[in-house]
């Protein structure tokens, strides 16, 4: 069963923004059985719409489609499906009380006839209910292909698909059961990682496919089945992944549908009871947004200091100038010194340390460009690690903060 995305707007095609829609729909899809033949962008303009719909009509079993709803002139979409469907807009009531209900409690402002306009839907489509906006969900069906439009808004898009759209296509389509699972690595390249394995890889079933996602630092191994069964496949591909942990031990932090490892950091905090802080130059803050970021972090993490500059980490951090001067800013020393700092003064048990040298030109440091200090103290020991990652910027920041995260993980977890 084959499926087409499209995905509707001109600030996705001038780059002004990232359309996170369609690799959303890509895995929902593929996760329910459904083959994504391709996903396509297009203009806000009827010619295209009809065109990317024509295109599609018969040659596959699926379009969903997102954007192109809202209340403004244009929003041509629902026009654009009355004139391929030769159907007409019929005004709803239920969704008009909602709009109105939505505009009275959160809006506080009038309804306008831009608003009421959203409530009218194509006469033959069948309702998706949006309880988080004002653009329904429209499921119509030409010959052998069902058409969906949604909501451009992800997360309206992405609750009308959890909720809704999901149980209404293995409904009407009965899909195969496929089935993925992802490892997550760190610490080891890609082509370690595929020596390691090679005989492992070798020997896997015919009806399963390995793919290797590669990311600075972090390589996520994919498993993929597809059949009759899933709790066959979820099974077989289980025992599988089971055999990769002789082989790559420490290295496999979890698997993808699990917690981020951050939040695997937080919870093994959280079992020895200690409080986390970061002390970040060259990540710029960055780790501390990734443990924030969850529910719960006040239980484990308590703060950080972003000491970018040389005159930062002298002032809040209290590094003596005679140590920078004697060290270079990039150091062994002033990690460690930035790490003892942030755990004293926030009152924590655990912290963490980055100084480095991201490029393109050196600053305050004597260090070669890509040089990073990452220092680590816990109840049970402190320790720097120094790595060189080359000279691209934006690179450097990642490896660093996938680096910060992988050393330690691994040292919370020798310690529990």
């Amino acid at each position: 069963m084959q499926a087409d995305i499209i995905t509707i707007g001109d600030e996705i095609l001038i780059g002004q923004i990232v359309d996170t829609n369609a690799t959303f729909l890509g895995k929902a899809l593929t996760e329910i059985g459904f083959e994504v033949r391709q996903i396509r962008t297009i203009s806000d303009t009827q010619e295209a719409i009809l065109d990317a719909l024509s295109s599609a009509q018969n040659q596959v079993k699926l379009v969903i489609m997102t954007g192109g709803l809202g209340p403004t002139k244009d929003d041509i979409t629902k026009h654009t499906l009355c004139t391929y469907f030769e159907d007409t807009l019929k005004f709803e009531p239920k969704v008009m009380a909602h709009i109105e209900e939505l505009f009275s409690k959160y809006v506080k402002a009038t309804v306008n006839e831009l608003n009421r306009s959203q409530a009218m839907l194509p006469s033959r489509c069948t309702q998706l209910f949006n309880p988080n906006g004002t653009a329904m969900g429209m499921w119509m069906k030409k010959e052998d292909t069902v058409f969906v439009s949604l909501p451009g808004v992800p997360f309206e898009m992405k609750y009308l698909v959890e909720e809704q759209l999901t149980p209404m296509l293995k409904k009407a389509f009965s899909p195969p059961a496929f089935v993925h699972k992802t490892m997550m690595t760190f610490g080891l390249g890609e082509s370690i990682i595929a020596k390691k394995i090679e005989l492992w890889e070798q020997n896997l079933p015919r009806h399963i496919k390995l793919a290797y996602l590669p990311n600075l630092g972090r390589v996520r191994l994919r498993l993929s089945a597809k059949g009759t069964n899933a709790a066959a496949l979820s099974q077989e591909i289980d025992c599988l992944f089971e055999a990769l942990y002789p082989i790559l031990g420490d290295h496999i932090t979890g698997f993808e549908s699990e917690a981020p490892i951050e939040k695997k950091i937080g919870q093994l905090l959280q079992r020895k009871g200690w409080k986390l802080a970061t002390a970040e130059s060259c990540t710029g803050g960055s780790l501390a947004a990734l443990f924030a970021q969850h529910a719960g972090a006040s239980a484990y993490f308590n703060g950080a200091v972003v000491s970018y500059a040389t005159d930062v980490k002298k002032g809040l951090l209290e590094i003596p100038t005679k140590l920078i001067d004697q060290h270079s800013v990039v150091s062994r020393a002033v990690a460690l010194a930035m790490a003892n700092s942030v755990l004293k003064n926030t009152q924590s048990d655990v912290a963490i340390a980055t100084t480095g040298n991201m490029g393109p030109s050196k600053g305050d440091a004597d260090a070669e460009i890509g040089t990073v200090f990452i220092a680590i103290i816990t109840p049970k020991g402190e320790f720097v690690e120094r790595f060189l990652f080359g000279k691209h910027r934006v690179r450097n920041l990642q490896k660093t903060r996938n680096k910060a995260l992988e050393l330690l993980y691994n040292e919370l977890l020798s310690q529990v």
